[in-house]
């Protein structure tokens, strides 16, 4: 079901409006003949005056109009009752804005004219109205006759002058202008030309009307003229002629079955001297009086047919329905209207200047002058059309019949062809040329920018046995296009049978487009007040329940009052209560500026007279998108898809030039994006949206910055995120009637409390493309109501992006491209905070949710969601990887250090070895926490890690001053375990066992427990770090660590109490307990090496003293001798004496040794002691003998010596 449109009174078109249709070819389709409501043509009919009072008395049934001219708000119009009614503007109320003037009659004249008695039933009325402005006088043909009078007014002048037997007046210089300048002097006057029956008059009208040259050309119809160059046409044929040569080139032939021209003749020159007297023309005082008859109108009825085809067989009906001939075509230009030769009137029955009295109107409708020659049988007469659409060329009309097509020519000044011809549907019956070089003052009316202008044709067309009378208009350049476009255009009022004229005027009249002020004026768009489901505003904003957001649905309806507030606070001062009426006068005052156009052409039909208004584009493009909606309910299903693009691409890439051009294409891309939006989301089955239409569809919305509020409120579940603030959403108003015409439709209703859920794939990820495009444009200031745009953009871009990433693979680096634009627009940060967070919350997308905080900067929400994360609370996405590390390195990055405490605390409790890394980090931002602080905070809140940081420091950090508190945490740890666990200390008596049983070459027992170590076993990991401490050489409480070590049985903490007594120098135990209860036979040797210092491997401080070494292998032979295992007594003795013999002498060794031993057990000892004393006893040898040679050669220096001071005398005393 689709609800009516509603045409208020700013959506009501004008009554008078016209209407037109477009068809290429032969014209328009059949159907478009019929009257319709469109106006999506080149030009419209706007009401000039509606009624005109034909007749005095208001019998005015056989009375027309026969010419109609303009100028300076004065309206003249000539009737086939020969009268001249003029009439004068009355402008409109100045405070209604959008009143029409009104034209009042200021008089009836009855123009002068000779009745001769010959031809009583050839008065055709008032034929044509010639307009002087420079001059300030008109010269009016009536009845063959032509009179002068003076502007406005319209006062006879010259006294009696009238010149009759004439046919046209004209020939104005179309290069002159119309109205006086600087350079022109108004006493020079307007040469104009009058067609008689033998010649031509060239006469110049000023303070009086001079006749100062004639042309032999007789016969002649009509004339239009630029500077010398004439155009003119007889009933036959056209020719050119140059008026101050008198020269004649003759053209072609009217109907091109009648050559009248020899063909050796056309295009050479041919002289046409006459009499070139000159004087004022006399008058005649014949008595002159209106017609008291009404006769039959006189308009031309000839119709053109093609010259391709064959003639036709003449329609007697189509014939007698057209008006008689006496009607005369006119130019293009105001200027372009023929002036007629002038008479003074002398005597009841004035001769004639010239010739007598044309001979009455053929049945054609053209005035056969009484010396033509009768025309053939089956001939037709076809009436001569000539314009000049540019300084350079004129354009005449040729045909064959009035049924036929006819052929529009385009000739230079030397009658050479200048263009491609134009054709036109039928014959016309009168032309006019529109083009940019006439209409170079036209106002700013959106019009697509054309080089070329526009040629208005009136004529009658034939369908189904009916006639249809109209305009077909059609380019200029048409005749270049493959398929040339016409437009048919017909007036509302106009009866089925009445024919048009249609005339270029003298004067323009700016008039106004209200359709224009109507759809582009701003208004205020109120989307949640307009749907029939919700009757009331203030909760329209919640009529539509995504179920994912149910859970925060009740508290974005607070949320968006008290933003919205929010934004509206911000506001330097509350806005007045008549701001809203302000604003929309505002508008309409600034759009009426743009929708000014002038009008130039007047078209009339029975007793009705319009203005032909070029059209502006966007009433063809707003009318081509109304034939888009078809009936008159708006149903998105039927919207002809096609006929929307057409019409965008008519403006695809055009470039504005004015004002009333941007707006325009704003506008009509505005108004083509709802429709095709709207149509996509109701698309059925079958008729989806291909990719290429929704790119389009996207491009046409972004490049028409139409409101992105706009778009989304036409979309379920989305709208709700719409921002309006206290100023509203204010759009075009033809872009509102168009939203609001879907919001009040049934299909809307039916969807609009659907779910985000049941938008299909493509629209969702349209909308993701479209806003996140919108996003970019953030930080331009050319967008309006900025912040509530963007709250709302990124909302609703956040909320389609999370509704389509939620079918997305699960974790970090998973999402694709959806999952990277949310990562982005969270990281670039959202205007719609608060709403952001509603939204991630009811998705429960926590680490999404912790990214926009980290935008923010906001570490204790980003470490909080993180913390929730981690302790189990459900994150949809799951892309939290190694949360607890992520805390870790994210607390090196913040300067808080209340909150690294806090979650460094948090981060201990839950791994203690990656929560001291917090405190224990060098170059985190934060200020360094102290080492006695620390501890103490973890002794207190995190007492499970205090070990870890202990250790930082002593083994990370060098701190001995913690070396007794790690010891006694070591001790307790392990002191606690194997008092309470007796498994434990099974275990440790296993392990002393199973090293003693291995056999030599054994390890040292401190790397035998390294390396059976369990991964796992933190008291395994404190007795191994104990030890370590216990051996280095640091300064630490022995005493205390053996009175705790003491709590246990000897037999378990064995290399602690070795370690404890060689630090008390009690070496003979740790000797006694390393060899006995521990079997580290390997060990103790070196503990005898190291003179008891240490049992690490590590370098002793200081060197023991040989004396002490000495005394400890000899403690160690004694145990070794002692060891219970007699197998590993001998072997470790005679091990001990072979390879530290040398500690040893052979007479205590010998002393020790039990006499039962065999001699092989201290084989080696013995013959290493015998080459130790055979040795000895050489050293011995050679130090003597060293000490011999030395003695002699300490003489032998002494002998030298002595002889080299020689003998020395001693005196007595």
């Amino acid at each position: 079901m689709c609800v009516p449109l509603n045409l208020g009174p700013d959506d009501a078109s004008d009554k008078n409006a016209a209407m037109t249709s477009d068809g290429p070819g032969d014209g328009p389709p059949a159907s478009s003949l019929a009257l319709n409501t469109r106006e999506d043509g080149p030009y419209v009919l706007r009401t000039l005056l509606d009624e005109v009072p034909l007749s005095a008395d208001g019998s005015q049934e056989d009375i027309k109009i026969n010419c109609v001219d303009y100028l300076d708000s004065n309206l003249y119009v000539g009737t086939s009752a020969s009268e001249l009614l003029h009439f004068v503007q009355i402008p409109p109320d100045p405070k209604d804005k959008s009143g029409q003037p009104v034209y009042i009659l200021a008089s009836r004249l009855c123009p002068q004219y000779v009745e001769t008695p010959g031809t009583p039933a050839s008065r055709p009325g008032v034929q044509q109205i010639l307009l002087l402005p420079r001059v300030g006088k008109a010269c009016i043909l009536c009845n063959w006759t032509v009179t002068f009078y003076s502007l406005p007014e319209l006062s006879p002048v010259f006294g009696s002058t009238l010149v009759k037997n004439c046919s046209w007046i004209g020939g104005v210089d179309l290069n002159e202008p119309l109205f006086d300048d600087e350079s022109s002097e108004r006493s020079s006057g307007v040469t104009i030309l009058l067609s008689l029956m033998r010649k031509i008059q060239v006469v110049r009208v000023g303070e009086d009307a001079r006749a100062f040259k004639k042309i032999d050309f007789s016969g002649s119809t009509l004339s239009v003229r630029r500077d010398s160059i004439a155009c003119v046409a007889d009933s036959k044929s056209y020719a050119l002629i140059d008026v101050e040569q008198q020269l004649k080139i003759p053209l072609m032939s009217i109907s091109s079955l009648e050559e009248t021209t020899p063909p050796n003749e056309i295009g050479h020159a041919q002289s046409i001297a006459a009499d070139t007297s000159s004087g004022i023309l006399r008058s005649s005082s014949a008595a002159s009086r209106p017609s008291s008859e009404a006769p039959g109108h006189s308009r031309s009825t000839s119709l053109g047919g093609s010259i391709l085809g064959s003639i036709r067989r003449q329609d007697q009906r189509g014939i007698e329905s057209e008006d008689p001939v006496s009607r005369n075509p006119t130019p293009p230009q105001p200027s372009t209207s023929p002036r007629p030769p002038i008479e003074r009137t002398s005597s009841p029955n004035p001769p004639s200047l010239d010739k007598p009295l044309p001979a009455a109107p053929s049945p054609s409708g053209t005035p056969v002058p009484p010396a033509s020659p009768r025309p053939k049988p089956g001939s037709v007469f076809l009436k001569p059309h000539i314009t000049s659409p540019t300084p350079d060329e004129f354009l005449i009309v040729t045909g064959t019949s009035p049924l036929e097509p006819g052929i529009g020519m385009f000739v230079n000044l030397d009658g050479d062809p200048t263009r491609p011809t134009l054709e036109f549907a039928r014959y016309p019956r009168e032309i006019v040329v529109d083009s940019p070089s006439t209409d170079l003052a036209s106002s700013q009316s959106g019009l697509p920018q054309l080089e070329e202008g526009y040629v208005l044709a009136s004529m009658t067309k034939e369908h189904d046995n009916d006639l249809y009378h109209g305009l077909e208009i059609q380019r200029l350049d048409a005749g270049s296009a493959t398929h040339p476009q016409r437009h048919w255009l017909t007036a509302t009022q106009a009866g089925h049978d009445a024919v048009y004229g249609i005339r270029s005027l003298v004067g323009r009249e700016e008039t106004r487009f209200e359709e224009i002020v109507d759809r582009l004026c701003q208004r205020r768009y109120t989307p949640f007040s307009v749907s029939p489901s919700t009757p009331d505003p203030a909760s329209a904003s919640l009529k539509s329940v995504d179920s994912r957001t149910a859970l925060s649905i009740e508290q974005l309806s607070k949320e968006k009052e008290l933003f919205e507030r929010n934004i509206d606070s911000q506001d330097e001062e509350s806005l007045p209560e008549e701001w809203e009426a302000n604003r929309n006068s505002e508008g309409e005052e600034f759009t009426r500026q743009l929708a000014k156009a002038e009008a130039r052409i007047a078209v009339w039909s029975g007793s009705r007279i319009w203005w032909a208004i070029r059209n502006p584009l966007l009433i063809q493009l707003d009318a081509a998108l109304e034939a888009a909606c078809p009936g008159r309910v708006f149903s998105p299903y039927d919207l002809d898809r096609r006929a929307i693009f057409v019409a965008l691409n008519q403006i695809r890439g055009q470039e504005a030039r004015t004002e009333l051009e941007f707006l325009t294409l704003g506008y009509i891309r505005q108004k083509a994006g709802i429709l095709l939006l709207v149509n996509m989301l109701k698309s059925p089955e079958g008729k989806k949206f291909a990719e290429s239409e929704i790119k389009a569809l996207e491009e046409v919305l972004v490049e028409s910055s139409l409101d992105p509020r706009v778009v989304l409120s036409l979309i379920p579940s989305i709208r709700n995120e719409i921002i309006e603030g206290q100023r509203g959403i204010w759009i075009c108003g033809g872009v509102r009637k168009t939203a609001d015409a879907y919001l009040r439709s049934r299909d809307f209703e039916v969807t609009a409390k659907d779910g985000i859920g049941t938008l299909e794939p493509t629209t969702m990820h349209f909308l993701r493309r479209y806003l996140g495009t919108w996003r970019k444009r953030k930080g331009f200031g050319s967008v309006a109501d900025e912040r509530e745009v963007f709250h709302t953009v990124d909302a609703a871009l956040l909320l389609v992006l999370l509704e389509i990433d939620q079918h997305s693979p699960k974790g970090l680096g998973k999402g694709g491209v959806v999952r990277s634009e949310l990562y982005e627009v969270v990281d670039k940060g959202v205007d719609c905070f608060d709403r952001a967070v509603g939204l991630l919350e009811s998705y429960r997308r926590l680490f999404v949710l912790s990214r926009l905080y980290q935008s923010r900067k906001m570490s204790s929400d980003v470490l909080a969601t993180w913390r929730r994360i981690i302790e189990g609370e459900t994150d949809v996405g799951q892309e939290l990887r190694d949360g607890e590390q992520r805390v870790r390195e994210y607390l090196t990055k913040i300067s808080n250090q209340a909150l690294v405490q806090e979650y460094g605390v948090w981060l201990a409790n839950r791994n203690p070895k990656l929560g001291v890394q917090v405190f224990a980090e060098d170059k985190g931002r934060a200020p360094k926490f102290e080492p006695a602080q620390v501890v103490e905070i973890l002794r207190e809140e995190a007492p499970e890690a205090v070990k870890y940081y202990l250790e930082h420091l002593v083994f990370g950090k060098g701190h001995t001053a913690y070396i007794n508190d790690l010891m006694a945490y070591y001790l307790d740890v392990v002191v606690t375990d194997l008092q309470t666990t007796s498994v434990s200390r099974d275990i440790v008596r296993a392990t002393y066992a199973a090293y003693r049983a291995l056999q030599a070459p054994k390890p040292s027992y401190s790397h035998f427990l390294r390396d059976n170590a369990p991964d796992d076993n933190e008291v395994w990991h404190s007795r191994l770090r104990l030890l370590q401490l216990l051996g280095d050489a640091h300064d630490y409480d022995a005493a205390a660590i053996r009175d705790r070590i003491s709590s246990l049985p000897d037999d378990l903490l064995v290399p602690e109490t070795i370690i404890l007594a060689g630090r008390e120098r009690k070496h003979d135990d740790a000797l006694r307990l390393l060899i006995h209860n521990l079997g580290d036979y390997d060990t103790a040797v070196s503990y005898c090496l190291r003179g008891g210092a240490r049992t690490s491997g590590a370098a002793p401080a200081e060197r023991p003293s040989i004396e002490e070494q000495h005394r400890l292998f000899h403690v160690v032979l004694r145990e070794f001798l002692t060891i219970e295992d007699a197998s590993d007594r001998v072997e470790q003795t005679g091990a001990l004496l072979e390879r530290f013999g040398g500690w040893f002498e052979i007479d205590e060794v010998l002393g020790l040794i039990p006499d039962d031993w065999s001699v092989d057990i201290i084989s080696g000892f013995l013959v290493g002691a015998l080459k130790r004393l055979v040795g000895e006893r050489r050293e011995t040898m050679l130090t003597r003998a060293l000490s011999g040679a030395e003695n002699l050669r300490v003489n032998y220096d002494l002998v030298v010596k002595i002889e080299e001071k020689g003998p020395s005398v001693e005196a007595p005393n």
